[in-house]
Protein backbone atom coordinates (compact mmCIF):
# COMPACT_ATOMS: atom_id res chain seq x y z
CA UNK A 1 0.00 0.00 0.00
CA UNK A 2 2.79 2.70 0.79
CA UNK A 3 4.08 1.75 -2.56
CA UNK A 4 0.68 2.68 -4.35
CA UNK A 5 0.81 5.70 -2.72
CA UNK A 6 4.18 6.79 -2.95
CA UNK A 7 3.77 6.22 -6.79
CA UNK A 8 0.92 8.06 -6.70
CA UNK A 9 2.19 11.03 -5.21
CA UNK A 10 5.32 10.85 -7.89
CA UNK A 11 2.36 10.73 -10.39
CA UNK A 12 1.11 14.15 -9.39
CA UNK A 13 3.95 16.08 -8.66
CA UNK A 14 5.41 19.09 -10.26
CA UNK A 15 7.66 18.14 -13.18
CA UNK A 16 5.82 14.35 -13.75
CA UNK A 17 4.00 16.38 -16.29
CA UNK A 18 6.85 17.02 -18.41
CA UNK A 19 7.48 13.69 -19.94
CA UNK A 20 4.65 14.62 -22.51
CA UNK A 21 6.16 18.05 -23.31
CA UNK A 22 8.78 16.28 -25.75
CA UNK A 23 5.87 14.51 -27.26
CA UNK A 24 4.12 17.88 -28.28
CA UNK A 25 6.94 19.91 -29.10
CA UNK A 26 8.06 16.72 -31.71
CA UNK A 27 4.80 16.56 -33.07
CA UNK A 28 4.68 20.66 -33.71
CA UNK A 29 8.16 20.16 -35.67
CA UNK A 30 6.14 17.63 -37.80
CA UNK A 31 3.63 19.76 -38.22
CA UNK A 32 5.57 22.81 -39.27
CA UNK A 33 7.69 20.72 -41.76
CA UNK A 34 4.19 19.45 -43.24
CA UNK A 35 2.81 23.30 -43.23
CA UNK A 36 0.40 23.13 -40.70
CA UNK A 37 1.86 26.13 -38.34
CA UNK A 38 -1.63 26.43 -36.39
CA UNK A 39 -1.34 22.92 -35.44
CA UNK A 40 2.21 23.46 -34.68
CA UNK A 41 0.73 26.21 -32.17
CA UNK A 42 -1.37 23.90 -30.32
CA UNK A 43 1.09 21.56 -29.97
CA UNK A 44 3.81 24.11 -28.59
CA UNK A 45 0.85 25.27 -26.01
CA UNK A 46 0.05 21.62 -24.86
CA UNK A 47 3.74 21.21 -24.10
CA UNK A 48 3.94 24.46 -22.54
CA UNK A 49 0.78 23.69 -20.31
CA UNK A 50 2.60 20.71 -19.68
CA UNK A 51 5.53 22.42 -17.91
CA UNK A 52 3.24 24.71 -16.16
CA UNK A 53 4.03 23.53 -12.86
CA UNK A 54 7.41 22.09 -12.99
CA UNK A 55 10.55 24.57 -12.30
CA UNK A 56 13.08 22.00 -12.94
CA UNK A 57 16.46 22.98 -15.11
CA UNK A 58 15.29 20.44 -17.42
CA UNK A 59 11.75 22.13 -17.45
CA UNK A 60 13.24 25.64 -18.17
CA UNK A 61 15.11 24.21 -21.51
CA UNK A 62 11.70 22.86 -22.71
CA UNK A 63 10.31 26.01 -21.71
CA UNK A 64 12.33 27.74 -23.77
CA UNK A 65 12.43 25.87 -26.77
CA UNK A 66 8.57 25.62 -26.58
CA UNK A 67 8.34 29.62 -26.65
CA UNK A 68 11.01 29.80 -29.32
CA UNK A 69 9.07 27.40 -31.54
CA UNK A 70 6.05 28.83 -31.28
CA UNK A 71 7.24 32.85 -31.84
CA UNK A 72 9.08 31.34 -34.77
CA UNK A 73 6.10 29.68 -36.20
CA UNK A 74 3.92 33.23 -35.98
CA UNK A 75 6.74 35.34 -37.59
CA UNK A 76 8.53 32.41 -39.99
CA UNK A 77 5.36 30.54 -41.12
CA UNK A 78 2.35 33.13 -40.45
CA UNK A 79 4.55 36.62 -40.62
CA UNK A 80 1.75 37.43 -37.48
CA UNK A 81 4.18 40.33 -36.37
CA UNK A 82 2.24 41.45 -33.13
CA UNK A 83 1.91 37.78 -31.61
CA UNK A 84 5.36 36.62 -32.50
CA UNK A 85 6.72 40.21 -30.77
CA UNK A 86 4.54 38.78 -27.81
CA UNK A 87 5.91 35.49 -27.27
CA UNK A 88 9.49 36.68 -27.61
CA UNK A 89 8.82 38.70 -25.24
CA UNK A 90 7.52 36.38 -23.19
CA UNK A 91 10.65 33.62 -23.69
CA UNK A 92 12.64 36.68 -22.65
CA UNK A 93 10.93 37.22 -19.43
CA UNK A 94 10.51 33.73 -18.50
CA UNK A 95 13.66 32.49 -19.58
CA UNK A 96 16.12 35.06 -19.61
CA UNK A 97 19.36 33.37 -19.62
CA UNK A 98 18.83 30.74 -22.45
CA UNK A 99 19.90 30.55 -25.91
CA UNK A 100 16.93 30.81 -27.34
CA UNK A 101 16.16 34.17 -25.60
CA UNK A 102 19.37 35.39 -26.44
CA UNK A 103 18.25 34.19 -30.57
CA UNK A 104 14.76 35.93 -29.57
CA UNK A 105 16.41 39.54 -28.39
CA UNK A 106 18.11 39.78 -31.80
CA UNK A 107 15.01 38.55 -34.06
CA UNK A 108 12.80 40.59 -31.71
CA UNK A 109 14.84 43.78 -32.19
CA UNK A 110 14.50 43.32 -36.09
CA UNK A 111 10.77 43.33 -36.15
CA UNK A 112 10.90 46.26 -33.46
CA UNK A 113 12.93 48.44 -36.09
CA UNK A 114 11.31 47.30 -38.84
CA UNK A 115 6.95 46.88 -38.18
CA UNK A 116 7.15 49.53 -35.20
CA UNK A 117 10.30 52.00 -35.75
CA UNK A 118 10.49 51.44 -32.34
CA UNK A 119 14.63 52.22 -32.61
CA UNK A 120 15.33 52.31 -28.72
CA UNK A 121 13.55 49.22 -28.27
CA UNK A 122 15.75 47.79 -30.78
CA UNK A 123 18.89 49.38 -29.06
CA UNK A 124 17.88 48.06 -25.89
CA UNK A 125 17.28 44.41 -26.87
CA UNK A 126 20.53 44.39 -28.77
CA UNK A 127 22.41 45.89 -26.13
CA UNK A 128 21.02 43.33 -23.86
CA UNK A 129 21.93 40.63 -26.03
CA UNK A 130 25.91 42.04 -26.24
CA UNK A 131 25.86 41.97 -22.57
CA UNK A 132 25.80 38.21 -22.86
CA UNK A 133 28.90 37.76 -25.19
CA UNK A 134 27.29 36.42 -28.15
CA UNK A 135 29.93 34.88 -30.69
CA UNK A 136 28.14 37.24 -33.06
CA UNK A 137 28.68 40.53 -30.52
CA UNK A 138 30.77 42.48 -33.61
CA UNK A 139 27.60 42.36 -35.95
CA UNK A 140 25.43 43.22 -33.10
CA UNK A 141 27.38 46.11 -32.12
CA UNK A 142 27.48 47.29 -35.40
CA UNK A 143 23.39 47.17 -35.88
CA UNK A 144 23.08 49.22 -32.72
CA UNK A 145 25.78 52.01 -34.52
CA UNK A 146 23.58 52.04 -37.61
CA UNK A 147 20.09 52.28 -35.40
CA UNK A 148 22.13 55.24 -33.50
CA UNK A 149 22.58 56.46 -37.28
CA UNK A 150 18.72 56.45 -38.04
CA UNK A 151 17.71 57.97 -34.69
CA UNK A 152 20.07 60.88 -36.05
CA UNK A 153 22.00 60.51 -32.73
CA UNK A 154 25.40 60.86 -34.64
CA UNK A 155 27.56 61.92 -31.84
CA UNK A 156 26.41 58.37 -30.83
CA UNK A 157 26.55 56.41 -33.80
CA UNK A 158 30.40 57.68 -34.08
CA UNK A 159 30.93 56.14 -30.13
CA UNK A 160 29.46 53.14 -30.80
CA UNK A 161 31.37 52.73 -34.26
CA UNK A 162 34.96 53.19 -32.69
CA UNK A 163 34.35 50.83 -29.91
CA UNK A 164 33.39 48.17 -32.61
CA UNK A 165 36.81 49.25 -34.19
CA UNK A 166 38.68 48.66 -31.16
CA UNK A 167 37.18 45.91 -29.20
CA UNK A 168 36.53 43.80 -32.68
CA UNK A 169 39.48 45.11 -34.82
CA UNK A 170 40.04 41.54 -36.99
CA UNK A 171 36.17 41.52 -37.58
CA UNK A 172 34.93 41.46 -40.88
CA UNK A 173 32.69 44.56 -39.54
CA UNK A 174 35.38 46.83 -39.44
CA UNK A 175 35.52 48.40 -42.43
CA UNK A 176 31.48 49.04 -42.33
CA UNK A 177 31.95 50.58 -38.81
CA UNK A 178 34.66 53.32 -40.30
CA UNK A 179 32.66 54.17 -43.03
CA UNK A 180 29.27 54.57 -41.08
CA UNK A 181 31.33 56.90 -38.07
CA UNK A 182 32.95 58.65 -41.21
CA UNK A 183 29.41 59.13 -42.82
CA UNK A 184 27.94 60.33 -38.86
CA UNK A 185 30.77 62.55 -38.67
CA UNK A 186 29.76 63.99 -42.01
CA UNK A 187 26.27 64.40 -40.83
CA UNK A 188 27.40 66.06 -38.04
CA UNK A 189 29.40 68.77 -40.05
CA UNK A 190 26.02 69.32 -42.33
CA UNK A 191 23.62 69.68 -39.34
CA UNK A 192 26.11 71.96 -37.46
CA UNK A 193 25.18 75.86 -37.68
CA UNK A 194 26.71 77.52 -40.52
CA UNK A 195 30.14 79.88 -39.70
CA UNK A 196 30.44 77.50 -36.74
CA UNK A 197 33.82 76.27 -35.98
CA UNK A 198 32.75 72.84 -35.44
CA UNK A 199 31.70 72.49 -38.88
CA UNK A 200 35.24 72.43 -40.05
CA UNK A 201 36.26 70.23 -37.48
CA UNK A 202 34.11 67.42 -37.98
CA UNK A 203 34.76 67.88 -42.40
CA UNK A 204 38.03 67.15 -40.98
CA UNK A 205 37.51 64.19 -38.95
CA UNK A 206 35.24 62.88 -41.57
CA UNK A 207 37.80 63.01 -44.09
CA UNK A 208 40.39 61.26 -41.66
CA UNK A 209 38.05 58.83 -41.40
CA UNK A 210 37.46 58.14 -44.68
CA UNK A 211 41.28 58.07 -45.84
CA UNK A 212 41.77 55.73 -42.81
CA UNK A 213 39.25 53.46 -44.32
CA UNK A 214 41.11 53.62 -48.09
CA UNK A 215 44.59 53.20 -46.46
CA UNK A 216 43.74 50.01 -43.99
CA UNK A 217 41.18 48.58 -46.50
CA UNK A 218 41.69 49.39 -50.05
CA UNK A 219 40.08 46.16 -51.34
CA UNK A 220 37.11 47.06 -49.64
CA UNK A 221 33.94 47.57 -51.43
CA UNK A 222 33.74 50.78 -49.52
CA UNK A 223 37.33 52.38 -50.19
CA UNK A 224 35.34 53.45 -53.75
CA UNK A 225 32.82 55.23 -51.95
CA UNK A 226 34.93 56.74 -49.36
CA UNK A 227 37.19 58.45 -52.12
CA UNK A 228 33.67 59.62 -53.65
CA UNK A 229 32.38 61.12 -50.09
CA UNK A 230 35.90 62.92 -49.61
CA UNK A 231 35.18 65.00 -52.48
CA UNK A 232 31.93 65.98 -51.87
CA UNK A 233 33.94 67.50 -48.46
CA UNK A 234 36.05 69.18 -50.24
CA UNK A 235 33.15 70.68 -52.38
CA UNK A 236 31.14 71.58 -49.61
CA UNK A 237 34.38 73.45 -48.15
CA UNK A 238 34.01 75.54 -51.09
CA UNK A 239 37.05 73.58 -52.78
CA UNK A 240 35.55 72.50 -55.97
CA UNK A 241 39.51 71.97 -57.97
CA UNK A 242 40.31 69.38 -55.27
CA UNK A 243 37.03 67.86 -55.12
CA UNK A 244 37.09 67.35 -58.73
CA UNK A 245 40.44 65.67 -58.60
CA UNK A 246 39.36 63.35 -55.74
CA UNK A 247 36.50 62.45 -58.32
CA UNK A 248 38.38 61.28 -60.98
CA UNK A 249 40.22 59.42 -58.67
CA UNK A 250 37.13 57.46 -57.92
CA UNK A 251 36.07 57.08 -61.16
CA UNK A 252 38.92 54.22 -61.80
CA UNK A 253 36.81 51.74 -59.50
CA UNK A 254 33.32 53.32 -58.34
CA UNK A 255 29.98 50.85 -59.23
CA UNK A 256 28.20 54.28 -60.41
CA UNK A 257 30.55 55.98 -62.66
CA UNK A 258 27.64 57.93 -63.75
CA UNK A 259 27.17 59.71 -60.16
CA UNK A 260 31.00 60.79 -60.30
CA UNK A 261 30.46 62.18 -63.44
CA UNK A 262 27.59 64.34 -62.65
CA UNK A 263 29.34 65.27 -59.61
CA UNK A 264 32.43 66.41 -61.65
CA UNK A 265 30.35 68.36 -64.24
CA UNK A 266 28.17 70.46 -61.50
CA UNK A 267 31.51 71.30 -59.33
CA UNK A 268 32.80 72.50 -63.25
CA UNK A 269 29.60 74.79 -63.43
CA UNK A 270 30.45 76.41 -60.18
CA UNK A 271 33.81 76.84 -61.01
CA UNK A 272 33.03 78.74 -64.27
CA UNK A 273 30.28 80.45 -62.10
CA UNK A 274 32.56 82.19 -60.38
CA UNK A 275 35.90 83.02 -62.42
CA UNK A 276 36.01 86.46 -63.50
CA UNK A 277 35.73 86.11 -67.32
CA UNK A 278 32.35 84.21 -66.47
CA UNK A 279 31.26 87.12 -63.67
CA UNK A 280 32.13 89.71 -66.10
CA UNK A 281 29.81 88.32 -68.89
CA UNK A 282 26.80 87.98 -66.66
CA UNK A 283 27.23 90.94 -65.48
CA UNK A 284 27.51 92.52 -69.07
CA UNK A 285 24.41 90.05 -69.94
CA UNK A 286 22.43 92.72 -67.31
CA UNK A 287 23.55 96.05 -69.16
CA UNK A 288 21.18 98.31 -71.15
CA UNK A 289 22.26 98.46 -75.09
CA UNK A 290 22.49 102.08 -76.22
CA UNK A 291 23.36 102.96 -80.09
CA UNK A 292 24.45 105.82 -80.16
CA UNK A 293 26.55 108.47 -77.54
CA UNK A 294 24.13 108.93 -74.07
CA UNK A 295 22.23 112.12 -74.48
CA UNK A 296 23.87 115.40 -72.61
CA UNK A 297 20.63 116.88 -71.02
CA UNK A 298 17.32 115.83 -70.28
CA UNK A 299 16.29 117.97 -73.46
CA UNK A 300 18.06 115.54 -76.02
CA UNK A 301 17.19 112.45 -74.40
CA UNK A 302 13.84 112.76 -75.09
CA UNK A 303 14.73 113.81 -78.59
CA UNK A 304 15.13 118.00 -79.06
CA UNK A 305 18.38 119.28 -80.16
CA UNK A 306 21.21 120.41 -78.53
CA UNK A 307 19.83 123.93 -79.64
CA UNK A 308 16.72 123.94 -77.43
CA UNK A 309 18.69 124.21 -74.65
CA UNK A 310 18.94 127.70 -75.06
CA UNK A 311 15.72 128.28 -76.33
CA UNK A 312 12.85 126.66 -74.29
CA UNK A 313 11.36 127.19 -71.05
Amino acid sequence: MRRVILALALALAPGCSRDGAPEHMQRARDAIFEKRPDEALVEYRKALDALRLDDSAQAQVLKARALKGAADVYWLELRKVKEAVSVYKELITQCPESPEALEGRVVLAELLRVHFRDLRGAIDQLTAALARNPPQSAELHYQVAKLYFELQDYQQCVLESRKLVERFATSAFVDDAIYLQAQALHMQALKAEPGSPEVPRFRQEASRTYADLITRFPDSELAPHAVFETGKLKAEAGDNEKAIETWVQALKNHPEPATVQDAIARARRRIAATTPEEVGSRASAFARPQAGPPPRNSIEAVGGSADERDHGD
